[in-house]
């Protein structure tokens, strides 16, 4: 769940850091109206949940309250990569001395919780990566011992910062982290943080993210905030995406139909968790172009998994479909297998050429793959692992350990 930049703010005032005054304008003559309260120069910033406001016209600094009435015009027309703004932010120009990253994520080889601070602040921190990263710290910290300051002033130390601005910015990633810890985000970051000539702080641009999962859990900091959780993706869902949704809340069991639609021809039907992640990009590493990633996983039912068959298969340019898992004892091979045929056969399709891989060994397996040697369906064994199901999936090399029966 992505947070609007004024929502995200509100969060972040609420641990601590510095924000501009500001306020939310609907319309151009409330913004202009709050750019008038709040002081000339201002600046408009439109509230959408995509990247690149800048570099699409959607930021605007204004000198009069005809210019923020005319600038907040046209942020409220523009739309950004497919959405609307829901307002514009107004704020007072600030008078900055020194720009600074700070950001608070997850490091999923480490397992780690990781801070990151750069003193070249507002450009994107992958650009800093690669055009100077000695300008760049990063440290990792835990998520289950007590959170103290100092893994934060190692961090901010490490760019050869001292002194009131060591103390001042590991005060404020410090409190970026809590706010990660404490409201399950997956993404906490400012850029810019600004330091003013006047010597304080104050998080000029921040974005912040929350593990979907969280939101029943964050329902009171959520309802704090006024934020309504729901089109918080970072892009809008695709028709394919809203129908597979539907499919899945069909049906209270298992899981089947979180999909993320791609425009391949080979459609994936794989297990949740690091297994799909694995096989969908070793299908793309072996040159295989995936049609969509999804996930299945707890024993769902026939029906519904049969219907996410379908779904996919409908989609134009989908030749054949994979079904990848890793070895399971939640998930009954045989009800997989009866479920992708019965999905194949409904779209009138033959199982035996349309299922391109099946890699699911656990549970009532004999069973299952008595099932797809009756449709001429060639299964994999366990013997054959998932990188080696995706190159057969994509026809480049079969795997010499292959279980096969047509």
């Amino acid at each position: 769940m992505r947070f609007y930049e004024f929502e995200a703010k509100a969060l972040l005032a609420r641990q601590g850091v510095a924000i501009p005054g500001a306020r939310l304008a609907r319309t151009a003559g409330e913004a202009a109206e709050a750019a008038s309260s709040l002081g000339f120069p201002a600046v408009l910033k439109s509230q959408v949940l995509s990247g690149g406001r800048m570099k699409a016209g959607a930021i605007r600094f204004v000198e009069s309250a005809a210019e923020a009435r005319e600038a907040a015009g046209a942020i409220l027309a523009l739309e950004i990569r497919g959405r609307q703004p829901v307002g514009v932010l107004v704020e007072p120009r600030a008078a900055v001395a020194q720009e600074y990253y700070l950001g608070v994520t997850y490091d999923t080889l480490a397992k780690l919780p990781v801070a990151i601070v750069s003193d070249r602040g507002g450009i994107d921190i992958e650009e800093v990566a690669e055009k100077e990263p000695g300008r760049i710290s990063r440290r990792t910290f835990s998520s289950l011992l007590p959170l103290t300051e100092f893994p934060f002033k190692e961090c901010v130390a490490a760019l050869g910062i001292g002194r009131g601005e060591l103390t001042a910015l590991a005060g404020i990633l410090f409190r970026l982290a809590r706010a990660f810890l404490e409201h399950d985000l997956t993404l906490a970051e400012v850029n810019p943080l600004a330091r003013l000539e006047d010597g304080s702080y104050v998080a000029l641009d921040c974005h912040i993210e929350m593990e979907d999962e969280a939101v029943g859990r964050q329902k009171a900091l959520l309802e704090g905030l006024g934020a309504e959780p729901g089109g918080r993706a970072a892009r809008q869902a695709t028709p394919l995406e809203i129908r597979a949704a539907e499919v899945d809340a069909s049906d209270h069991r298992g899981v089947a139909g979180r999909v993320v639609e791609f425009d391949g021809s080979l459609g994936l039907i794989i297990g949740g968790g690091g297994a799909s992640l694995t096989a969908f990009d070793a299908v793309r590493r072996h040159g295989g172009r995936p049609a969509d990633y999804c996930e299945i996983g707890g024993n769902p039912s026939v029906r519904k998994v049969a219907e996410l068959t379908k779904l996919i298969l409908s989609k134009p340019g989908v030749e054949r479909i994979a079904v990848i898992m890793n070895v399971v004892n939640n998930t009954r091979v045989d009800l997989v297998a009866r479920s992708v045929i019965k999905g194949c056969v409904e779209s009138g399709r033959d199982p035996a050429t349309t299922i391109a891989a099946f890699r699911i060994p656990g549970a009532w397996e004999d069973e299952g793959f008595r099932l797809l040697r009756h449709y001429g369906v060639e299964y994999l064994d366990r013997s054959v692992s998932i990188d080696e199901a995706a190159r057969w999936a994509i026809g480049r090399t079969a795997p010499g350990q292959a279980d096969t029966h047509g």
